[in-house]
């Protein structure tokens, strides 16, 4: 069993950054694919970016390609979601989820997910 946790959302302007991390309780990270997704209310979640295990190769949706940008330190067990040039839009909760085998846009295929944080960008 995998626990995430998700901290760092909040309110930021329109054109900001924020800085979110996921934080992750198993001796095992490094093995794990890992995804941030979002959820705004009365929509469904969606998926933002994903990172392998060793952090090589990333893949983001098209909405946040430029801005946005997922890291991870195995040392600390903990996955990062650098978000700049905010805008209102981007305005949910926001999820990590380790996959044992996945981190693309398909979130049936993630294997454990956090609580999520709310990040809210004021225009």
């Amino acid at each position: 069993q995998v626990r995430l946790v998700e901290s760092g959302g909040g309110l930021v302007q329109a054109g900001g950054s924020l800085r979110i991390s996921c934080a992750a309780s198993t001796m095992t990270f490094s093995t794990y694919r890992m995804g941030w997704f979002r959820q705004a209310p009365g929509k469904e979640r969606e998926f933002v970016a994903g990172i392998s295990r060793n952090g090589g190769t990333t893949n983001y949706a098209d909405s946040v390609k430029g801005r946005f940008t997922i890291s991870r330190d195995n040392a600390k067990n903990t996955v990062y979601l650098e978000m700049n040039s905010l805008k209102p839009e981007d305005t949910a909760v926001y999820y990590c989820a380790a996959g044992i085998a996945y981190y693309g846009s398909d979130p049936r295929r993630y294997d454990y997910w956090g609580q999520g944080t709310q990040v809210t960008v004021s225009s």
